[in-house]
């Protein structure tokens, strides 16, 4: 497996990726058929614009894929947000988000030190996706109440979760 930083070239593996995902209900917030080439090519240009991107590569393929990119307003200069991670679902479970996770954060405080904060949106009921985050550092923030529409279609909680640069010590 190796992490690395995504490249333009990794446009269609990672729409593909993303269509596969959004298959499986709860997977991501989108369904397949708004996960376009346009909504790729968006975050993917976000994060090139003083964000981050990385993808997990297995025998050639992208089985795993995450990104946060700036709010673009200088008063939010040291926040990254946007954040999304998808995983092939043959490659969930096997500990992939948390390596990702863990490159992403590890890359920020060497190589963005301007950056003191990172923000995520996660759904009530992923109790699995917020245990990964708590163990992250990431700390529940706040709730959205009954702001995303579930697989059911049943509306539930948005959670806000942040993670806080490290202190030097």
């Amino acid at each position: 497996m190796q992490i690395r930083p995504a490249s333009p070239a990794d446009a269609d593996a990672i729409l593909a990726l993303y269509r596969e995902v959004a298959a499986v209900p709860g997977g991501i917030a989108r369904s397949p058929d708004e996960v376009s080439p346009d909504y790729v090519a968006g975050f993917m240009a976000r994060a090139a614009a003083g964000g981050l991107e990385l993808v997990a590569v297995s025998a050639g393929r992208v089985v795993g894929e995450i990104h946060c990119a700036p709010a673009g307003l200088a008063c939010f200069s040291s926040v990254l947000g946007d954040l999304t991670i998808a995983i092939a679902p043959a490659a969930q479970g096997c500990g992939l988000g948390r390596q990702l996770f863990q490159t992403l954060l590890a890359t920020i405080v060497r190589d963005y030190p301007h950056i003191g904060r990172v923000e995520l949106m996660v759904r009530a009921s992923n109790t699995r996706a917020q245990a990964l985050y708590r163990a992250l550092g990431f700390v529940e923030e706040g709730r959205l109440r009954q702001r995303i529409r579930n697989p059911l279609g049943q509306l539930e909680d948005d959670v806000a979760m942040g993670w806080l640069r490290p202190e030097a010590v």
